[in-house]
């Protein structure tokens, strides 16, 4: 007979959490994982922020179950939503509805605070028994990122509550900026393991089985952002509220706009020059897919600030909606705005066909 008491965490399912912010590449990088054998098993569940959600269209189907969670803030409505989501995948998978799985990955918003997350599953009750937390992951996009963790605090917060860090576009970086970014990131995180993806493309040996997740290793900011959070619980996974849950602290918003008819790529290619020129520094994410005239199959766009990446043709259709429809996350930008710029190229290209 053991000497020692065996530890309890072996028999809960481990959940990682990835975050990042906006544009960062998480999508991406979960994408790539979910290609893995290793994660064949697992049960993804996805959070997004805004009206309209397009991640989950963007990811490829997989095996076994993905939930797609209620729009809305995230630190507003995950740590309900997650901990009944959580059970109920448990309970469906023990009756046999879905298949079993033995991890679970949760994918935040960009606008994710991941404290609320971390602190539901390392304290509630109806949760801890049969789940924990295994680590925190974040995507940090090197092109972006010291100007992000400058002006968002949410990035800070991410970074810092991080057990793996995963540096994206390396490719589309200087040297030196990498170089940077890695130095301020071991400042504020030092015990972080800091990891390339390249091409969004990294093992998940190095990102899964952490073990558990220990705060006293981290900043003491994170402990007191813990706390934080379990004192401002109100018992029903609130500790504060926001009347629009399409708008977050800082004037950031989000929108979607739809196009029921083909649209000219020409037309799509000058309206977006035009936003990122005039609106590039409040662009925080833009996102689509698009019917386009002559094609036969929908085209992916992808864009923040004023970088955006060549336009991908997909294999199909991932929803019986074929329109076209593209989301947005921006500070101080609105619909009507965005909108209008559309309007006026439509316009000018007409005048011009004259």
């Amino acid at each position: 007979m053991s000497l020692f008491a065996r530890d309890p965490s072996a028999e809960r399912i481990p959940v990682s959490v990835l975050t990042g912010f906006l544009g960062s590449g998480k999508t991406t990088v979960l994408n790539r994982l979910l290609r893995d054998p290793a994660l064949a098993d697992t049960a993804v569940i996805v959070n997004e922020f805004g009206e309209v959600g397009l991640d989950h269209l963007m990811m490829e189907a997989i095996d076994g179950e993905l939930v797609v969670m209620a729009s809305g803030c995230i630190c507003c409505t995950i740590r309900s939503d997650l901990e009944s989501t959580l059970r109920d995948l448990l309970g469906r998978a023990r009756e046999g509805e879905i298949p079993p799985f033995a991890r679970v990955v949760v994918e935040t918003t960009g606008l994710a605070d991941p404290a609320p997350i971390a602190q539901m599953l390392l304290n509630n009750p109806l949760v801890v028994g049969f789940f924990r937390l295994d680590a925190v992951l974040a995507t940090v996009d090197t092109v972006h990122g010291a100007r992000q963790l400058d002006a968002q605090p949410e990035s800070v917060k991410q970074a810092a509550m991080a057990d793996r860090l995963i540096l994206t576009k390396t490719d589309l970086a200087e040297p030196a900026v990498v170089g940077a970014l890695h130095r301020r990131l071991a400042a504020l995180n030092p015990t972080a393991a800091r990891i390339e993806a390249v091409m969004g493309a990294v093992s998940a040996g190095q990102l899964f089985d952490a073990g558990w997740y220990d705060p006293a290793t981290k900043s003491p900011d994170v402990a007191r952002w813990l706390r934080d959070e379990a004192l401002s619980d109100d018992g029903h996974g609130h500790g504060h509220h926001h009347h629009d849950v399409n708008r977050h602290d800082g004037g950031i918003a989000a929108f979607a706009l739809s196009f029921d008819a083909p649209l000219d790529w020409d037309q799509v290619n000058l309206w977006l020059a035009g936003l990122r020129h005039a609106y590039g520094e409040q662009l925080l994410r833009v996102k689509g897919i698009l019917s386009l005239r002559g094609e036969d199959l929908p085209v992916a766009i992808h864009g923040v600030h004023h970088v955006f990446h060549p336009p991908v043709r997909l294999p199909g259709w991932p929803d019986g909606d074929r329109r076209s429809r593209i989301v947005f996350i921006a500070r101080e930008l609105d619909a009507a705005t965005v909108r209008g710029h559309f309007d006026e190229v439509a316009a000018e290209m007409t005048a011009g066909a004259v």
